[in-house]
């Protein structure tokens, strides 16, 4: 098959930048976590966050430098939304994307790893990017779609989720289930781990270790990892670092924003640690909800999407020549 046909009926335009590694967080209907459903002793912070009543996808990496340029260079040519920040070319330890130009014609370049996480972003960049992905990329809407941003809106109270969109950044309890929660803990039962990683401990940040995340352990991991960036590139602990449902860097790297909706206000969630927190900044207990202009070096997000139409979803796989597959790795407590 010609690849402008199948691009056609994937609802994919031909010109789109950005390919996006989807997993698909099934297990509807499972309970939030509780005293009852975990197994770990720690604080009770993370209860009666996780339940999700559908299945849903979400990105298996954080949203990295390399698409973020793609998306700047598709819509930022004049960047009145100020999705570009100056620190993402002057700390380039953390971001790696310098403009050129004047405005109008500004053009963004990466520098380093284009593999790496991007930081520096508030969430109402995440959910202008949002948008972008939500609308087909390219020309596609950056004030509409997943989210109605009115009148160039760059602070204050965030706006809901709209009907119908099919890419959003994900709730917290989304964001939850998909680090914490493993259907076959608790003699199968359903249950949430302390860590992202299967686990009721963060073992280091050695990529050489099972359990391992990029944070700071006593010593940073680029001294112990020798990366040419304290930021690693995504997915780059692997396999024996994820949870459930393997996704990579739910704990470390960066930090996360969520979606709490309406209710708080001109505050969002974060959460899952990053490069300069200890473990206790990785628990599953452990959150924070900040200014929706906040930007910082340890802060990005990923998306989370709907679940294809059938046909759709059929001729994803038969492209991808591959079906997503989970394992159970550690024991049951």
């Amino acid at each position: 098959m010609k690849l402008p046909i199948l691009l056609a009926l994937l609802n994919l335009p031909a010109s789109a930048a950005v390919s996006i590694d989807w997993v698909t967080i099934g297990d509807p209907g499972n309970a939030a976590q509780s005293a009852a459903n975990r197994t770990h002793f720690f604080g009770s912070g993370g209860d009666s966050y996780g339940a999700v009543a559908d299945t849903f996808r979400m990105s298996r990496n954080e949203t990295t430098i390399a698409q973020y340029a793609a998306f700047l260079n598709a819509k930022a040519s004049s960047d009145p939304y100020g999705l570009w920040n100056s620190s993402m070319a002057s700390d380039r330890h953390f971001a790696g994307i310098t403009r050129s130009g004047t405005s109008g014609s500004y053009t963004y370049s990466v520098t380093g790893s284009g593999l790496r996480p991007i930081t520096y972003v508030s969430w109402f960049d995440a959910a202008r990017y949002t948008n972008w992905i939500n609308n087909g990329q390219g020309s596609g809407d950056t004030e509409t779609g997943a989210y109605t941003l009115v009148g160039g809106q760059i602070s204050g109270t965030a706006p809901a989720r709209n009907v119908g969109a099919t890419v959003w950044i994900p709730t917290e309890n989304e964001w939850f289930k998909a680090a914490y929660y493993d259907p076959t803990h608790i003699s199968g039962a359903g249950g949430y781990w302390l860590h992202a990683n299967q686990s009721n401990s963060m073992t280091s940040n050695n990529m050489t270790h099972a359990g391992a995340a990029n944070y700071h352990d006593g010593n940073q991991a680029i001294a112990e990892n020798g990366l040419p960036s304290i930021l690693s590139d995504v997915g780059a602990y692997g396999q024996d670092s994820q949870n459930y449902y393997l996704l990579s860097d739910m704990a470390g790297n960066v930090m996360e924003w969520n979606d709490l909706l309406a209710e708080s206000g001109a505050l969002r969630g974060v959460r899952g640690g990053y490069w300069n927190m200890n473990e206790i900044g990785q628990q599953s207990d452990y959150r924070l909800e900040w200014s929706t202009s906040f930007e910082f070096n340890g802060l990005g997000f990923r998306l989370a999407a709907a679940i294809p139409e059938p046909s759709s979803l059929v001729l994803s796989l038969l492209a991808s020549g591959a079906f997503l597959t989970r394992r159970r790795r550690h024991p049951e407590l």
